[in-house]
This record gives structure tokens, sequence and C-alpha cells, in this order.
């Protein structure tokens, strides 16, 4: 330690051994001066400062500060200052002085670990999102359900594509399950080890998808206090889904493109490349051609991404799986809800096959979920609201006609094209994706009878 004392006009009058080694000189040179013989003014006339208040108030005080020697080299002081009465009634003061440079620099390290670390806990808390997402996604009983042609077609492409690195584009109108049907094809494919990353494009502000998707270096902007991985980064080696992909920013898509074709980005604030291998999985209910013509979506990234399309069928066009998707969602909220339904009321479930369904699959499950809770025996009774009838029975088509209208002129146009053949091959109830016995009973309701 160096040890120092100093009179009450800022004279040093002691140096031990220590001092005069830490400062390069003997105590011959050094006795007699004063602080400002040491150091800058401003820093001088801090020092002096606190040498009198110590005196004034008769207390000790420590003072920590890093001091300079020059622009490369500096050191870090721990200085213990003390008054020291004397027996005439004049005070000295005495210090005590520490370098303590290692211990500080390993403080700071440790304290930029511990940043690093706190950065690290987040993005494994946000993967541990994206893993507890996917669990309860598997959970799910009976995630993709159906036998219809329309989906048992969709099915075979993701099955076939699942096995390449190839960017598919899911389309598919809202509520189709699209986000199912990609986590299908990520758990088809060699990456299934690890977790499928996840993004909607639409959810997140504009102002924070780039660093959501590409991460940020501490201080790329205001409130930047931490480095934050992208899901880019998280998504390295396994499949990120890119959902609702029409709603990305066009000043994005280009940034977009650019890792989809050299595998490359930079983090938000940094001018380094990181390379990823990730597989791409879009979707979208837009009809991304007609915005690329209206100029708010790119056509060279709209060709990137639509290598493999994949179009998921309205419930309208796959019927015939209705019965099996409300039987899965039955017993689904038989487990959740504590309840006991064993089927459906049958003139519920031919209802349940022609309605409109704008919200398909999602929509679906809706009314099954609002039917169980109001349901007390073992047959449920579909329960829509005011809104699903007036949507389901006063729909209308250009010409003004109801659904029923349309429905009695789809199913007789069919009819009449099949030589009016129910069943069997190519007959009228397989075109329409409907059990025989359940067209049979449609044509009943709507008053369609074979002419004689």
């Amino acid at each position: 330690a160096n040890v120092y004392i100093k009179d009450e006009s800022d004279r040093h009058i002691y140096f031990n051994k220590q001092m005069e080694k830490s400062m390069g000189q003997n105590s011959a040179d050094l006795l007699g001066k004063k602080t400002h013989d040491f150091f800058e003014a401003d820093i001088a006339d801090n020092l002096v400062k606190l040498d009198k208040q110590i005196l004034t108030e008769n207390k000790p005080s420590t003072l920590e500060e890093w001091q300079y020697v020059d622009d490369i080299k500096s050191y870090y002081i721990r200085d213990y200052k003390f008054p020291i009465s004397l027996r005439s009634g004049g005070k000295l003061l005495g210090g005590i002085a520490f370098d303590v440079t290692d211990f500080k620099t390993n403080e700071q390290k440790l304290h930029e670990t511990l940043k690093e670390v706190e950065s690290l806990k987040a993005a494994l808390e946000k993967e541990n999102i994206s893993l507890r997402e996917e669990l309860r996604s598997i959970a799910r009983p009976n995630a993709i359900i159906g036998e219809s042609p329309a989906l048992t077609r969709c099915l075979s492409e993701a099955a076939h594509v699942a096995q390449e690195t190839t960017s598919v584009l899911i389309t598919g109108e809202t509520g189709t399950g699209k986000e199912l049907l990609a986590q299908a094809i990520h758990d088809m494919s060699p990456r299934k080890h690890r977790t499928m990353v996840k993004v909607n494009c639409a959810a997140l502000p504009a102002n924070l998808i780039e660093s959501e998707l590409f991460g940020r270096e501490k201080g790329a902007y205001t409130g930047a206090l931490t480095t934050q991985r992208g899901r880019f980064e998280l998504a390295d080696g396994s499949t990120l889904f890119l959902d609702e992909i029409g709603d990305l920013p066009i000043e994005l898509q280009s940034k977009l493109l650019r890792v989809l074709q050299e595998g490359s980005f930079e983090m938000l604030g940094s001018t380094t490349q990181k390379k990823v291998d990730v597989r791409i999985i879009a979707a979208t209910n837009q009809d991304l051609k007609q915005l690329v013509e209206q100029g708010s979506f790119r056509k060279d990234l709209y060709y990137r991404l639509n290598v493999f399309p994949i179009y998921l069928p309205s419930l309208r066009e796959r019927p015939s799986d209705i019965p099996l998707l409300a039987y899965a969602f039955i017993e689904e909220f038989n487990e959740s809800m504590g309840r006991s339904v064993r089927s459906i009321h049958p003139g519920d479930l031919e209802e349940l096959q022609i309605m409109d369904w704008p919200g398909n699959v999602r929509e679906l499950r809706n009314i099954i979920e609002r039917s169980m809770i109001l349901v007390s025996g073992p047959e449920l009774r579909i329960r829509k609201t005011a809104e699903t009838r007036s949507k389901n029975s006063q729909v209308t088509n250009n010409a003004g006609e109801t659904l029923a209208h349309v429905e009695r002129s789809h199913i007789l146009q069919t009819l009449k094209a099949t030589s009016w053949r129910v069943s069997g091959k190519r007959g009228a109830a397989e075109i329409l994706g409907l059990k025989p016995t359940t067209l049979e009973a449609r044509m009943k309701k709507l008053g369609i009878k074979r002419p004689i």
C-alpha cells in the first residue's frame, strides 16, 4: 500500500518506500509538493476539496477512481483518507492508497459476463417457450384430422417435401390449420430433433420485427441494453415458420430475401455476417400474387418462398371430415371438462356439414367447445351463437340467393351430372364429399326428388 501524510496546506510531509517506488521518485523530490503537482487541475481541485471536507468534518472517507497515466495505461485506486489530530491543535491528513486495478478489472469482466448470461438466459427462455408451444401442439389429440381426398392430397405433398430443405409456402383460409401442417412437415423432417421456431409476422410491431428476426447488438438503438439473439439464429439447424408472411413489412423483405439467397444475415447494429442453416416454411391466407401486383410484396421473394406451394383446403371443401373433427374435439373436451358425451344429435351433425364455416376448423372447434360447456347429457346438441346462425342461414351469393337455395342448386347440378346416381364410384355423394345417407337426408330436407 502507498502511505502518505499531508499538512493543512496540502503539502506532503511523508511518503513510505512503496509510495516512492510507485511514483518513481525518492522522498527528497516528493516532500513539500502539493496535489496539483501530481494531477491535472480539475482532478486536483476535486481531491483538495475532499481533503478539506475530511479535515473540517473530522471524518474519514474512501475515494475510488480510475487514475490515468496516459491514453493506454491506467490503474484503479482505492484511497482511504483520514484526519490526524495533533496535540498542538492542528490536523494532518493521512492516506493509504491501494492499487486494486486487477480486482476492478475482474469485477467489470464479471459484470459483463453476468449481462451475457442474462442475455443467453432470455434467449433460452424464448426457445423454451417455443418448445412448450410445440409440446402443447403435440399433446393435442389428432392435430391434423381427416380422410377426404382434398386433405389426403395435401398431407401427401407435405410428406414428400418434409425430407428436403426446400422452402414451403402454405396457403389457405384462416383457421384451416396452416401452423399445424407446418409443424407436421417439421416433425417428419430430419430436423425434427430441434424445436421449430415460429414468428407471426402480423402480431409483431413493424419496429420490433427486425430485431426479433435477426437479433440485435447491445446499443443498437435506445433501450437495447443487452445483446438479443434473433429467431433466425435460434432456428439454426432447424425450421423457421413465418406465419402471415404477407404482413411482413416491405422494408424487411429484401433482408429476408438475402438470408434465403446467401444463408447469412447481420444482427441489428452489427456489420458481422452470421451463417445459418435454416429451413423456411411460410404461410398466408392472402393472395401473394395480388400483393405482388399491388407492390406490397417483392416478386423475387415470392418466387423464393413459393418453391413448393401447398394449398390447405377449407372446411367447405372437405365436409366429409367434419364428423371426424367434431368427435375428436368432443374427446378433447370430455377429458378437459370432465364430460361424458358419446354422440352428436343426427340433425345437428348434418347441419354442421352444410354450414359455410368462414372460420374453418377453428370455428368448428369453438362451436363444439361452446356446446360442450352447455351439454347436460351423453348426446351433444350444437349451440350456435346468433351471429353464427345468421351467418350460415342468411349467406347469399352474387344473385342474392340464400345458402339453402345455393345448396339445393349445387346438389341438383351434381345429381344431373351423375344421372341421379347417389352412391357408388363417382356418384353424387362421393363428388360432394358426403355419405350417401347424409346426401339423401339433405335431398329430403331440401325437397329434391328424382324425376319420374
